[in-house]
């Protein structure tokens, strides 16, 4: 895969959960702090968000997606000050049964807004610097022209959770991979072509040597990699490309190659039971002894416990 498809897989746990919620009158609703990722699509009417701390309150307006990447608390209100309630998710992370609907008035009154949620289950302990790098609070206001595989996403997940139908429980969770990668995407091309001069990984993905480099490398983990031979990909001389690659990624790009090598095999041994010695190849080590060694020095502890404490080190 590439490089942000392969950032993603990498932290994704569980199953991803949304819905869709009608606001009347006055209203308000706290998202406390979790460990995950989540979205706010503003389909209908008008809304706050409110970021907490010292950020100051943003009016969203019908389309505009707020994506909230390192799961800090916030709230949604009809207004700035309006009492809020508190959501939590469950303690395993997932979403809990939405409390039932506010019935429509007897007048017939509209909903003052009309949101489209969602909530995604990452694992924090490895998480990828390209994600790392997302502000708590990513505003794609809805702007004529821009971000269209992104909306009509939106447009999809928001019929499949207004009308389910036979395939709905497979299609909505589906959606909501996609429309995550769409979201990122969507912050890294703004960061990529809204400044003259990118930093991090917004310039690593613009650089097209550096972003040579490291598909080849999420393409063939498992090869014996030399800093030479990826700087010939790059078409760049050995120092050359070694300093730019370390100026954008923060790191060589042999340091980078193991972490990710490391991170793959954290999350085989977290997720499947394939034997030590399959895990050590598909991280690119010939000696089982070797990758333990190598292992043990990026976690802390052996992989035959890390499997055994499930992950957590």
């Amino acid at each position: 895969m590439d490089v942000l498809s392969d950032a993603v897989a990498a932290m994704r746990l569980g199953r991803p959960h949304s819905a869709i919620r009608d606001k009347y009158g006055t209203w308000g609703v706290h998202f406390g702090t979790h460990g995950g990722a989540g979205f706010h699509v503003l389909l209908r009417g008008s809304a706050w968000l409110l970021p907490g701390g010292d950020a100051e309150p943003v009016a969203l307006a019908p389309g505009d997606i707020v994506f909230l990447a390192h799961g800090c608390g916030h709230a949604l209100a009809s207004e700035p000050g309006a009492p809020l309630e508190r959501f939590e998710l469950n303690p395993d992370g997932s979403w809990p049964a939405p409390p039932p609907q506010v019935p429509r008035a007897e007048s017939g009154a509209a909903p003052s807004a009309v949101i489209l949620c969602g909530a995604y289950q990452l694992d924090r302990a490895r998480a990828h610097p390209l994600l790392s790098e997302l502000p708590a609070v990513v505003h794609l206001p809805a702007r004529v022209g821009t971000h269209h595989s992104l909306r009509t996403t939106v447009e999809l997940l928001g019929a499949e959770l207004e009308d389910p139908q036979p395939g709905s429980d497979t299609i909505v969770p589906a959606l909501l991979d996609t429309m995550l990668l769409y979201l990122l995407r969507a912050w890294w091309l703004g960061r990529r072509y809204g400044t003259e001069h990118p930093t991090g990984w917004a310039a690593a993905l613009a650089d097209t040597g550096v972003a040579t480099a490291l598909r080849a490398m999420h393409a063939e983990p498992t090869r014996a990699w030399t800093v030479e031979e990826l700087g010939a990909l790059a078409g760049l001389s050995r120092a050359a490309f070694a300093r730019r690659f370390a100026g954008s990624v923060g790191v060589p790009p042999l340091a980078y190659l193991t972490w990710w090598r490391m991170t793959v095999a954290g999350r085989a041994l977290r997720t499947g039971d394939a034997p030590l010695r399959v895990v050590s190849q598909q991280a690119g080590y010939t000696s089982e002894f070797a990758f333990a060694k190598a292992f043990k020095r990026e976690f802390g502890v052996a992989p035959g416990r890390y499997r055994r404490l499930g992950g957590t080190g």
